[in-house]
């Protein structure tokens, strides 16, 4: 969230509900619900940390609000962010995480690892479903609807996964 938040201040200054509306507009059924607590507390954050500069507006028959805009510093964050490689995220998504730890001795004697790769592929074939529409109503030449494309291949990999995961539960969990 914070790159993403960093980026949109780089097109404007806003505050944050304008940044949660640009935020799940920008991204849809990737990021369907932006949570307005943890956009304030992103802010806050990278208001401490002089990323981003808050000033309270006054508003005429409101509360005032705070409008954010990226520093200097924040340019330079938000660049190395955007010129830097991607780290390899699979093996720290949470899935795979609550998977792996979940399997430890003692962690969750009642933890049914099928159940849990059932609710996974429900929802990533959801989000299937809304990535797959959104890039079917955008336009094919459009670098932003291949960005849609990418994620579409990404979630139908994810999904072959969980099969294979599936497959190699021991025999009395894949029942």
């Amino acid at each position: 969230m914070r790159n993403a938040l960093l980026a949109l201040l780089a097109q404007a200054p806003a505050h944050g509900y304008d940044l949660k509306g640009r935020l799940e507009s920008n991204f849809g059924a990737a990021w369907p619900s932006v949570n307005i607590g943890q956009v304030y507390s992103t802010l806050g954050r990278l208001e401490r940390d002089q990323l981003v500069t808050g000033e309270s507006v006054p508003q005429e028959s409101r509360p005032e609000k705070k409008v954010y805009a990226i520093t200097p510093a924040g340019r330079e964050v938000l660049l190395g962010w955007l010129t830097s490689p991607a780290e390899a995220p699979r093996l720290t998504d949470d899935i795979f995480m609550k998977l792996l730890l979940a399997g430890l001795p003692g962690v969750a004697p009642s933890f049914d690892r099928k159940a849990m790769v059932e609710r996974q592929r429900a929802a990533w074939l959801q989000l299937l479903r809304d990535v797959n529409a959104r890039a079917l109503a955008g336009d094919p030449s459009d670098p932003d609807t291949l960005l849609l494309e990418g994620a579409i291949l990404h979630l139908q990999a994810d999904l072959k996964w969980l099969e294979l995961y599936e497959q190699h539960l021991p025999r009395e969990e894949a029942k």
